[in-house]
């Protein structure tokens, strides 16, 4: 879903106020800060201290505020074994937004990726391994959107969060938006015909891997960021979501390494259903945007990671 970001202009002062009762101490907004495409940060001056990054979004449904407090839980516990994000100082939520608070790494984001890089955040992402202990589980979302059951075959409905029910609804509408679009997503679910809901979530995953969310500094990558969003599932689903961005042939052995490793830790079918999966929810943001260029580069990209997959010795 579209985060509801106000702009510093739009703030409104009880978040601000509500922001100084929790920290202990009143914040100046210095201004928007660049990246972040679903949910932009402010960076903000806490008074007898130094920046941060203010993350505010307007409160649309329930339990949103209980999403940023399982979040933060999953950051602390990450950092405490060595995963490179930055420290959340605090949560909050007025009557009309939902706001959290995080350290400011003066670091740019990863314009462009390089094969340093991606071998850097795939030795992050073992960090996340065996790290599940939130029940916000990533990889039956992931099935659930290509198979499109609103059942288990036990019969017991599934546990979504809101906003992944909203998601999930958008996805089911791609297929009537063109026949490109349709061959695509049939051609994907064909891959991943019959394939049981899966197990147990093993992992931390992140949920958007992407480069607007890699922080790096003269090559190091020194943090990732907009942990909002994460819960458990296969890891396999972050690197999934890194491999999407290799598409350029400097990267192509690096994305061979990727596609190796993602098939190693969950099977050549278990990979297309992540590949297919994440190709949904790219034609999704595509189609909210409304940009046809961006919908057909999708769909090419989609095709592409399809017909290397489907090369792949199983």
């Amino acid at each position: 879903m579209t985060k509801q970001v106000p702009g510093p202009d739009e703030l409104p002062v009880g978040v601000l106020n509500d922001v100084a009762a929790v920290l202990g101490a009143g914040v100046t907004v210095r201004g928007r800060l660049r990246g972040g495409v679903n949910a932009g940060g402010l960076r903000v001056e806490v008074v007898g201290g130094g920046d941060a990054v203010l993350k505010v979004e307007r409160l649309t449904h329930p339990g949103q505020f209980e999403g940023l407090v399982r979040a933060r839980r999953i950051v602390e516990r990450m950092r405490g074994r060595g995963y490179p994000t930055p420290a959340w100082l605090c949560v909050g939520s007025t009557d009309t937004h939902v706001w959290h608070l995080a350290d400011f790494i003066d670091a740019a984001h990863a314009a462009t990726l390089t094969p340093s890089i991606v071998e850097q955040l795939m030795a992050i992402v073992e960090l996340q391994a065996g790290q599940a202990f939130e029940p916000y589980d990533h990889w039956s979302f992931a099935w659930r959107i290509v198979h499109g059951d609103e059942l288990t075959p036990d019969g017991p409905p599934w546990e979504e969060a809101p906003e992944q029910v909203t998601l999930r609804r958008s996805v089911a509408r791609l297929a009537s938006h063109s026949r490109e679009v349709s061959a695509l997503i049939q051609r994907g679910r064909l891959m991943c015909a019959g394939a049981a809901p899966p197990g147990a979530a093993p992992d931390m995953v992140h949920a958007d891997l992407n480069p607007s969310n890699v922080l790096v500094r003269d090559g190091v990558v020194v943090a990732i960021v907009d942990v909002a969003n994460a819960g458990s599932g296969t890891r396999a689903t972050d690197l999934t979501t890194l491999q999407w961005h290799t598409f350029t042939e400097p990267l192509d052995r690096v994305r061979h390494r990727l596609r190796e490793r993602i098939v190693g830790l969950v099977g050549w079918q278990r990979a297309a259903e992540l590949t297919a999966a994440h190709t949904l929810l790219q034609l999704e943001w595509a189609r909210r945007l409304g940009s046809n260029d961006l919908l057909a580069t999708v769909v090419g990209r989609g095709h592409l990671a399809l017909d290397e997959l489907d090369a792949h010795t199983r």
